[in-house]
């Protein structure tokens, strides 16, 4: 027995759910209102270990005819709360008996919990202790995934995510980025995982923007403790998409669609190897486009700073850079980070500046010393250092930012250049 169990856990409506499993060559099957339910697994994958960790529990109902039936339309079929219960019951009892019978013995089973049930509270919930001790499955190897929606008690719901907690199962959120799911629910949870709506996915397919913010996530995730799941991968763009994002793990028809006939799932194998290859090999061959800006800014960024040391003012100093077409801003700073003049705009951007944004223009004697182009100069003087694309407080428009630090009669100043991130 799992130390994680307690001893006794009463619950008179776990001995109606037995009746209505029935033991086949090839598993495990249910009735629910005339229809024939079936466990279907999907694999997880990890990206880092190239192979299977885990799969995801799916229910499969069936008619007399043996005609498949829409999970929803099966989940529309009880008509009380007790009814709601009874079949999230028999679903999961359902996956942990097939689960239980396979020949692996190390990867996760991710549940998905009905709302309802988490809701309802530890209480309603407890004969989910009892069915791990019955199957001889262990907690560890449980996902319980949580789906996200609100409610009317939220210290409820933290209290059931405990309850899953301390049985010694993990839990997921699901379907984050998607409805009611946000950072405050991670925070409040403290779930082990957190699955990345496929929104988020398709929309970083078409938009280079919204990849920036699925990265983002993914590492805010990261930094609260959280392992990252992205499902919903489907092709092989999306694939590398997800490599890129630092997720953890990917699950989607890429890799493997969800399948009932279950021996089959634990020998599924993966193209994760040739996909990181792929990955790598794209990566040598596409520069760094920080290092690309570098290099082409290189010349006018020293001559600028020249022209400084010998004398000449700010205005004179950076005519050739404020020439290109690109670059928006020159600004000078000071060792403790204060803009010591009046920011240059070169002309090509004067004419389109946004009134909206007027009261962030004037930036004399503005404090930049939080921003990292400025540490990062000041710590290594006489090298240029440039920025990842970013929004700009001085005139909220996508940029980066170059910086050098040099010394003109023994003060150190900051050659700042904003260019335009296309």
């Amino acid at each position: 027995m799992s130390k994680y169990l307690p001893d006794r856990m009463a619950d008179p409506e776990f001995d109606l759910l037995s009746p209505m499993l029935t033991e086949h060559e090839h598993g495990w099957s249910a009735s629910f209102q005339g229809l024939t339910l079936r466990t279907a697994l999907q694999p997880i994958f990890s990206i880092s270990h190239k192979r299977v960790v885990g799969y995801e529990a799916l229910i499969r109902a069936f008619d007399n005819d043996n005609s498949s039936v829409l999970p929803l339309h099966l989940f529309q079929l009880p008509t009380s709360e007790p009814e709601n219960v009874l079949l999230d019951r028999l679903c999961r009892y359902l996956h942990v008996k097939n689960y239980s019978a396979l020949d692996d013995q190390i990867n996760w089973l991710f549940l998905n919990i009905s709302p309802k049930v988490v809701a309802n509270g530890r209480q309603c919930d407890s004969f989910f202790g009892k069915l791990l001790r019955q199957t001889g499955l262990p907690p560890h190897r449980i996902v319980v995934e949580i789906v996200e929606q609100p409610t009317d008690d939220s210290q409820q719901l933290r209290d059931t995510v405990a309850y899953y907690q301390q049985l010694g199962c993990l839990t997921a959120i699901d379907d984050f980025g998607a409805g009611h799911s946000n950072f405050e629910r991670v925070w409040n949870l403290s779930p082990d995982i957190v699955k990345l709506d496929r929104t988020l996915l398709t929309r970083a397919t078409a938009d280079k923007k919204a990849r920036q913010i699925l990265n983002g996530i993914a590492s805010l995730l990261h930094q609260s403790g959280c392992l990252v799941l992205l499902e919903g991968v489907e092709t092989k763009d999306q694939a590398m998409i997800a490599i890129d994002a630092g997720v953890d793990f990917v699950q989607g028809f890429y890799f493997s669609r969800p399948s009932i006939e279950l021996q089959e799932m634990t020998t599924v194998g993966t193209n994760l190897e040739q996909l990181l290859t792929d990955y790598k090999s794209r990566s040598r061959v596409q520069l760094d486009p920080t290092q690309q800006i570098t290099d082409f800014f290189s010349s006018y960024f020293q001559s600028a700073v020249n022209k400084l040391r010998f004398g000449n003012n700010l205005e004179q100093s950076c005519v050739e850079l404020l020439g290109h077409h690109s670059v928006s801003r020159c600004y000078l700073i000071d060792a403790s980070g204060v803009q010591v003049e009046k920011t240059l705009i070169s002309r090509s951007i004067a004419n389109t500046l946004d009134p909206r944004f007027r009261p962030l223009e004037n930036t004399v004697s503005a404090d930049w010393y939080r921003q990292q182009y400025l540490k990062q100069a000041l710590a290594q003087p006489d090298h240029i250092h440039v920025t990842r694309p970013y929004l700009s407080i001085a005139g909220a428009h996508m940029c980066v930012t170059l910086s050098l630090a040099y010394y003109q009669q023994g003060a150190l100043r900051v050659l700042c250049c904003d260019v335009l991130a296309q």
